[in-house]
């Protein structure tokens, strides 16, 4: 599948720096690459930064089948196709199970591998609430803030609807449209089942990103990453939940700055 993406080119002031090289860039669920704005803008001080619409999100093409597998090959496609060569890929949440996957699947291909608070490991699919949120019908809603009231009926979060309403769209007649593939998405419940669960491991340099209150990693899962990812080491950000880049972004800037000036 031919993915739709953001380039940020490299840009320094300083002429002694050279580029790194490419980095890419993968959100998680429901998100986009619009989530990564910000932070594709100050690693493009380190290379060029590619921010990618996975299938089913952003811009990309709509597919009844959505799996970290298949998302995987679309983003060996991506790379094929723009002549990336040994890329950083930085991986958040279902992005960081696919940056996981690739790396794993695709040994010598990535520098550097940055995984934003998930681990390999399956996870349920407890997104129910943000599905109907987004599954009543937009016809006659003439503004945001009429859908936002509706969509608090489901999800009382404020900082998750935001989110979800970043792939809110409004077409030329005034109506509105989601350009997440919500049905697709509902319909792909075992996404997140069962994908590491071959004997694989990898050398490729990474570091785990993490959120020291995140719901998302518990104890145990420090020694699957370690069975994995032979050449790991993990920061956690104190207090931080699931989207340190966005509530925690001071710190989290810094640690990528610390990270990427190393191999600079």
């Amino acid at each position: 599948m031919k993915l739709s993406h953001k380039l940020y080119p490299f840009q320094n002031s300083d002429p002694t720096r050279k580029s790194l090289g490419d980095i890419i860039i993968l959100h998680g669920l429901f998100g986009s690459s619009k989530n990564w704005v910000t932070v594709a803008r100050f690693l493009s001080n380190f290379g060029s930064v590619y921010t990618v619409d996975q299938r089913n999100h952003g811009d990309s093409p709509h597919s009844e089948e959505h799996s970290i597998r298949l998302m995987s090959e679309d983003l060996e496609e991506f790379i094929f196709d723009h002549k990336i060569q040994n890329p950083v890929l930085l991986g958040h949440s279902m992005g960081g199970l696919v940056a996981m996957y690739f790396d794993l699947t695709h040994p010598g291909i990535l520098k550097k591998l940055i995984i934003q608070d998930i681990a390999p490991r399956s996870y349920p699919f407890a997104y129910d609430k943000e599905i109907q949120s987004m599954s009543f019908a937009l016809d006659g809603f003439t503004s945001r803030t009429e859908i936002d009231s509706e969509m608090a009926k489901y999800v009382t979060d404020s900082f998750i609807r935001q989110f979800l309403q970043m792939s809110l769209d409004r077409n030329e007649d005034g109506t509105y449209r989601w350009k997440l593939n919500v049905d697709g998405l509902n319909h792909a419940r075992r996404v997140f089942d069962d994908v590491f669960t071959f004997e694989k491991t990898s050398e490729t340099p990474t570091l785990f990103l993490l959120g020291g209150e995140s719901e998302y990693i518990r104890d145990s899962d420090f020694g699957v990453m370690d069975h994995f990812f032979k050449n790991n080491h993990k920061i956690k950000i104190a207090g931080g939940g699931h989207y340190i880049h966005f509530t925690h972004q001071t710190e989290y800037l810094e640690i990528l700055n610390q990270e990427l000036s190393f191999h600079s």
